[in-house]
C-alpha cells in the first residue's frame, strides 16, 4: 500500500513523530525565496515528496552541509561535521581526512533525518562520491558541463552531446541531469574498485582529449584566469577527493528554485531548458515519468572502470628496448 503524503504545517515551529522519531520543525512560515514567496515549509514539503526517489541515491554517504540560515539570497556556509547536540538516531559517517582529523559527517537514510537537515537551512544536498563502507572507492565517475564568461546555453547542450557520443564510443552508459544552475552533470554508474585518485585520473584524461578536439567549444582549464572565453569547461576536477556535486533532485539557490533534475538524452538534443524544472512541477514530473536515474542504482550495466584503466596502461606501456651492452 502507498505511504500517504506527508505534509508539513505552513507555520510555526511543530514537532512531527515519524516512524517513532520526533523531527522539530521551525520557523517554517519564513521566506526562502522571497519573491517568489516560497517558504521553509515548501522547501521542506518539496523534500518529504521526493523522498522516495531521493533517498536511494544518497542514503549510506556522507553527507556536506551547505546552510542557508537567511534563504537562498542570503550568506550560506559549509558545515562537515554532524552538529552537536543532534537527534540520536542521526546516523554518522567518519571520515580521516590528510589533516589527520577524523570528520563525523551526517548520513542522511530515511524521512526523518532528511527533514531534520533541510530545516537545518540545506537548500541543496551534496553527498560524498562512496558509501560509508568505503569512502574512497566511488561508484560513479561524472564531469560538469560549466558554461564559462560568453557561453550559452546551447553551448552547454552541444558539450553534453559530444560527452555522450564520446561515452558511448567507450561503451559507457550514461546519465544527464541538469545541474538547477547553469549546466549539466553527466554521470557513469561504474563497479567500486578503483579509488578516488584513479576514477579522477581516467575523468581528466577524457576531459582533456575532448577540450583538445573542440577547443572552440571547451576548455579542461580548470583556473577561471586563463580559461578562454566563450568555453564550457568540462570540469574533471569535481571527481577529486572530497569534491561534491548538488546532488539528484536538489533544490538549487537561484530565482524560481530550480531543481538538478535527471532529463533524457533526447530532452537535451531537443534543448531542455534548466528553467523547465522548479520545486513546483519536479514531483509532477517523477510521478510521471518515474526516476530516470534508477540505472545508476543498479548492479546490471555497470562500467568495469578498473577494467578499461589496466588496459589503458597496457597499450601505453613502452616495448623494452634490448641492452646493447
Amino acid at each position: 500500500m502507498a505511504r500517504s503524503r506527508l505534509t508539513i504545517p505552513k507555520s510555526g515551529n511543530v514537532t512531527l513523530d515519524l516512524d517513532g522519531r520526533e523531527v522539530r520543525l521551525t520557523n517554517l512560515d519564513k521566506l526562502f525565496w522571497p519573491a517568489e514567496k516560497i517558504s521553509k515549509a515548501d522547501l521542506i514539503q518539496y523534500y518529504a515528496d521526493v523522498a522516495p526517489v531521493l533517498l536511494p541515491h544518497i542514503r549510506d554517504r556522507a553527507m556536506v552541509m551547505k546552510r542557508y540560515p537567511h534563504g537562498a539570497g542570503g550568506e550560506f556556509f559549509f558545515m562537515k561535521r554532524a552538529p552537536v547536540p543532534r537527534p540520536e538516531w542521526i546516523r554518522t559517517c567518519s571520515i580521516e581526512h590528510e589533516s589527520g582529523n577524523i570528520i563525523d559527517f551526517p548520513v542522511i537514510d530515511d524521512v526523518p533525518s532528511l527533514l531534520w537537515v533541510i530545516n537545518l537551512g540545506c537548500i541543496d544536498l551534496n553527498q560524498w562520491y562512496a558509501t560509508c563502507d568505503d569512502v574512497d572507492r566511488p561508484d560513479y565517475v561524472h564531469f560538469d558541463l560549466d558554461p564559462g564568461d560568453g557561453a550559452t546555453w546551447e553551448r552547454v547542450l552541444e558539450c553534453g552531446r559530444i560527452v555522450h557520443d564520446a561515452l558511448d564510443a567507450l561503451e559507457m552508459p550514461s546519465l544527464v541531469k541538469t545541474t538547477g544552475s547553469r549546466g549539466l552533470h553527466v554521470y557513469v554508474p561504474i563497479v567500486r574498485g578503483p579509488v578516488q585518485k584513479e576514477v579522477w585520473t581516467f575523468a581528466k584524461a577524457l576531459a582533456v582529449e575532448l577540450a583538445a578536439r573542440n577547443p572552440a567549444l571547451m576548455t579542461s582549464e580548470y583556473k577561471v584566469a586563463k580559461r578562454p572565453k566563450g568555453r564550457v569547461l568540462i570540469d574533471y576536477n569535481q571527481n577529486a577527493w572530497g569534491r561534491t556535486l548538488a546532488s539528484i533532485y536538489s533544490v538549487r539557490p537561484k530565482p524560481r528554485a530550480p531543481v538538478s533534475t535527471p532529463v533524457t538524452w533526447q530532452e537535451v538534443k531537443a534543448g531542455v531548458e534548466i528553467e523547465d524544472f522548479r520545486i513546483d512541477n519536479v514531483a509532477r514530473r517523477i510521478a510521471k515519468r518515474g526516476d530516470l536515474w534508477a540505472p545508476l542504482l543498479s548492479q546490471r550495466g555497470r562500467v568495469d572502470l578498473g577494467a578499461l584503466l589496466s588496459s589503458t596502461a597496457t597499450r601505453k606501456t613502452p616495448a623494452r628496448r634490448r641492452s646493447t651492452r
